[in-house]
């Protein structure tokens, strides 16, 4: 069962769109269930994460866990962005069922895949950020074989 913030935040998702010429731009996935999330960064000359937003094919979940994870990086900077992780998504949604634990962690990676397109684009380093994989589950993948 979803919690209500889930649900509101599947309903009424914050953030949706894209940023022409964004700062950067992440996007990451799951080959295993098919979603697909694409977040965009406006970051200011300060670090400051004006504006984000998000598109994402898939799950109830995975839209949810977008918009959350979008809300939690606005107006945050870069190395703020970089602290939030899949359990702060999971909490701030009030929880998600076992079996969509991975959309929060498609909502973190897309975040980190943002921030390292970022850096790419302005040749920056931000210590603690690895470049991100593109499929969340290729670690997953290869344990099977």
């Amino acid at each position: 069962m979803y919690s209500e913030k889930v649900m509101d935040h599947f309903t009424n998702p914050r953030n949706v769109g894209e940023i022409e010429n964004a700062s950067g731009v992440g996007t990451v996935g799951n080959a295993k269930c098919g979603d697909i999330m694409r977040i965009y960064f406006d970051i200011d000359e300060n670090q400051v994460i004006r504006d984000v937003k998000f598109k994402t094919f898939g799950c109830g979940a995975a839209v949810a866990t977008s918009s959350m994870a979008t809300e939690l990086v606005k107006g945050k900077t870069i190395y703020e962005a970089l602290e939030v992780t899949n359990k702060a998504v999971m909490e701030a949604l009030d929880g998600l069922p076992p079996v969509k634990v991975h959309c929060s962690l498609l909502a973190e990676e897309a975040i980190h895949a943002a921030l390292w397109d970022y850096c790419q684009n302005n040749d920056i380093t931000i210590e603690g950020l690895k470049k991100p994989k593109s499929d969340i589950g290729e670690e997953e993948v290869e344990e099977e074989y």
